[in-house]
């Protein structure tokens, strides 16, 4: 069952490392289901360009425009699409130690990119964010 209530979903916020680099790239004139060789775990389509979150050596690999590489955190709580505040919540935890956050909600996580020289640090920060709420 999704989670709404903030206090809930920071006491439960789990964090965990994913392991791998990503990198975010984009392309031009690209549709849903191009480029899926670069095993995408998330695509979204802008006007300019889709953009795609891939695996930072396909990236690397494929001669498109990227930036990387990031680290992804995945916040194990089952947070709902309607939640007020977690967004924010983990952003300025984040920004308070000046690690940038990018970050991608799918329907029943959160996920966090935060460059790979910083996730270690970044992983310390949302678990002192979750322990403060417990």
């Amino acid at each position: 069952m999704s989670i709404t209530d903030l206090t809930v979903l920071l006491a439960n916020l789990e964090p965990c490392l994913v392991p791998g680099e990503f990198a975010f790239c984009t392309v031009q004139g690209a549709r849903y289901g191009d480029l899926v060789d670069l095993e995408p775990v998330g695509m979204f389509a802008e006007r300019e360009a889709m953009t795609l979150i891939v695996p930072e050596a396909s990236a690397r690999q494929s001669g498109v425009e990227c930036s990387g590489p990031y680290r992804m955190i995945t916040l194990n709580v089952h947070s709902s699409l309607e939640a007020v505040g977690l967004t924010a919540a983990v952003a300025r935890a984040l920004a308070d130690e000046g690690i940038s956050a990018n970050m991608v909600a799918a329907f029943r996580h959160d996920h966090v990119f935060v460059p790979s020289n910083r996730a270690k640090e970044a992983l310390q920060v949302l678990n002192t964010l979750q322990k403060r709420h417990t």
